[in-house]
């Protein structure tokens, strides 16, 4: 049996063909099973761990996807850009949690340009007035701000929040924060700004999310959290806030916080025992400062009345005027 040759290591996971005969592939290797043809002329290295089976089938596809829309920049016309969820995993932004189409999206603004038009390529035309383009890395893509507001016909407010609470971050000094410092990807004025710009399809629930958006959220399920906490009426908690006891000895970061009653919201996903061990202790810290720590479980976050009532009962027996029900 033949021995496959090594691609030339100046190739990248994506690469042209023309690029890839100039170094001497032949075109039977550009047929091999660890090559594939996501659009004509190119071609995209099949990374190892596409074949772990252990692997998040969703995770596996969105880096599909990303490895498509990068593989398509190379041939991108001038005037094309990046769009919707295609533009979401660009800026390295929470999406709805599912499959995604092995579609990616390209917009050309305005009438002059004809619709991108290509195997797995859903092409787009949206209007210069209401949509903002920047190129990051070398891709053309649309703004955290209009990728938000151009997803309002699909997603609902809760995701529309949490997309727009992750571009909006302000990484803020704190304990132990190695990225403060870094400027938020958008800012909420900019999000207002998109919506303003013309009709949206969706624009309800925009104007919704737009209220909901805070600079303070670490994760998408702290938003989810949050918004649940919400509308069960209870007041909106103070967001990864750094705690520290009477002597001034720091006792941990809580995702949610009502300091005035001493009452903190955790969520636990699904994590390594090491950090299970981590979360314990920080946890025992808080209690023992005088704080009720109320942890969300990855199985709870589905069931928002199996914490926001703990919550209530919590903030009550500190005090908060609430009513139990």
């Amino acid at each position: 049996m033949s021995v496959r040759s090594e691609l030339p290591s100046t190739l990248g996971a994506a690469f042209s063909v023309a690029e890839a005969r100039r170094l001497g592939v032949g075109a039977g290797r550009l047929r091999a099973a660890d090559v594939v043809a996501p659009f004509k002329g190119m071609r995209l290295r099949v990374p190892a761990q596409s074949h772990d089976t252990a692997r998040n089938e969703f995770e596996a596809a969105e880096q599909e996807h990303l490895d498509a829309a990068h593989a398509y920049a190379a041939v991108m016309r001038r005037g094309e850009f990046f769009c919707y969820e295609t533009a979401v995993l660009l800026w390295g932004g929470p999406r709805p949690h599912g499959p995604i189409s092995a579609s990616i999206d390209v917009a050309v603004l305005g009438d002059d340009d004809g619709l991108p038009r290509a195997t797995n390529v859903r092409g787009r035309r949206l209007a210069s007035r209401s949509t903002r383009i920047v190129t990051v890395q070398g891709l053309r893509v649309a703004t955290p701000a209009s990728t938000w507001a151009m997803l309002g016909r699909h997603w609902s407010v809760d995701q529309l929040t949490a997309f727009g609470d992750y571009a909006c971050r302000i990484w803020r000094e704190g304990v132990g924060r190695p990225d403060a410092g870094l400027p938020p990807l958008a800012r909420i004025d900019q999000f207002a700004a998109a919506l303003a710009s013309s009709r949206r399809v969706g624009a309800a629930k925009l104007r919704e999310s737009l209220d909901l958006i805070r600079c303070d959220s670490w994760s998408p399920r702290e938003t989810g959290c949050r918004l649940a906490l919400l509308r069960a009426g209870l007041p909106e908690p103070l967001l990864n806030l750094d705690v520290f006891d009477e002597t001034g000895s720091f006792i941990g970061c809580t995702d949610m916080a009502y300091p005035d009653q001493k009452v903190a919201i955790e969520y636990q996903g699904r994590q390594h025992a090491e950090t299970y061990a981590d979360d314990v202790e920080r946890a025992e810290r808080f209690r023992a400062a005088g704080w009720i720590m109320i942890q969300v479980t990855s199985a709870a976050y589905d069931s928002p009345r199996s914490y926001t009532t703990r919550v209530r009962q919590a903030l009550v027996s500190r005090g908060w005027p609430g009513l139990l029900t």
